[in-house]
């Protein structure tokens, strides 16, 4: 049985819905804390509403936020602890991406999925394994797990942007050729970067706006 994600969200700033894009937070933080981007690129991409669901499960090194799945190096929970929890939130976040398509009518190209960090994980667990193909994936901060599955577990390859600090001391740098590696082997043909000069584990403003104009062209502004 999957658990709803609870998810805020921030209408289209034209009054009229053509697409969505959603966030998906890090570890230890909530929906919040991505959906405040929507202030800045929202007149940027009038037609698109923006969600941004909690994660599943309470973090237990964060008070007020969520995670996806533990982490064993932070939390000492077991890699199989982890596992079951990764797979247990793609069952969650599948169901969630399905519902707000449907109760939005939309279709998945008109859908881009935005992660930070440990929701940059998911998006990209999660979104090659479904049978229809988004708009595009923005995974910022983040990694690719389990990449020698991939090829064998993809059922579609949708444009992937990915981003990363060079500074980032929580997710190495080197994480985002390793998955844009990963993602040639496994037959993307639509793979981006950008490294943001002298950034932490954040998303520094030349982050924002390489990811603002990848999900203008992939929605059709």
């Amino acid at each position: 049985m999957t658990r709803a994600l609870n998810a805020g969200r921030k209408d289209a700033f034209s009054g009229e819905t053509r697409s969505c894009v959603i966030f998906l937070h890090g570890y230890g933080a909530n929906g919040a804390d991505l959906l405040g981007l929507a202030d800045p690129l929202a007149e940027h991409l009038p037609d698109t509403m923006f969600m941004s669901p909690d994660a599943p499960e309470d973090c237990a090194g964060s008070p007020m936020g969520f995670q996806w799945f533990p982490i064993p190096w932070i939390d000492g929970s077991s890699e199989e602890e982890s596992r079951a929890g990764m797979m247990r939130a793609t069952d969650d976040l599948n169901a969630f991406l399905d519902g707000v398509m449907v109760d939005e009518d939309l279709l998945p190209e008109q859908v881009i999925v935005l992660g930070f960090s440990q929701g940059t994980m998911m998006a990209l667990h999660v979104l090659p394994r479904r049978e229809d193909t988004v708009a595009g994936i923005v995974a910022i901060s983040g990694r690719l797990l389990e990449p020698d599955a991939l090829k064998d577990d993809a059922l579609c390859k949708p444009p992937v942007l990915l981003i990363h600090g060079d500074q980032d001391d929580v997710v190495p740098p080197q994480s985002l050729p390793e998955a844009a590696q990963a993602l040639e082997d496994a037959g993307w043909k639509e793979v981006y970067a950008h490294i943001m000069q002298g950034t932490g584990h954040g998303i520094a403003p030349d982050g924002l706006e390489v990811s603002l104009a990848f999900m203008r062209e992939r929605l059709g502004y």
